[in-house]
């Protein structure tokens, strides 16, 4: 058993307990998260996404039909300028 048990002994009260929150109480926390939990956060999550090699086909799927729509149209695709990033004020 040793150190490992203990962990996932208390991973699993953890995972318990939170699922034992109110719901106001566990959405407080799915905000706090990020700060909890700071790998998970910016760079580092998107790097994991990126070299994530799971298979996706419904992604794909979208992507292709994506990809083959501009190759026909284009036009039809407006073109992006850096104020559409921008949050609403």
């Amino acid at each position: 058993m040793g150190v490992y048990a203990l962990v996932m002994s208390t991973a699993r009260e953890i995972e318990e307990a939170i699922r034992s929150l109110p719901p106001s109480e566990r959405n407080k926390l799915l905000h706090d998260i990020p700060d909890l939990f700071p790998e998970l956060g910016g760079d580092t999550e998107w790097e994991r996404i990126i070299t994530d090699e799971r298979p996706r086909p419904a992604l794909s799927e979208l992507l292709d039909k994506t990809e083959a729509d501009f190759r026909r149209n284009p036009d039809g695709f407006p073109e992006l300028s850096e104020g559409d990033f921008s949050s609403p004020s």
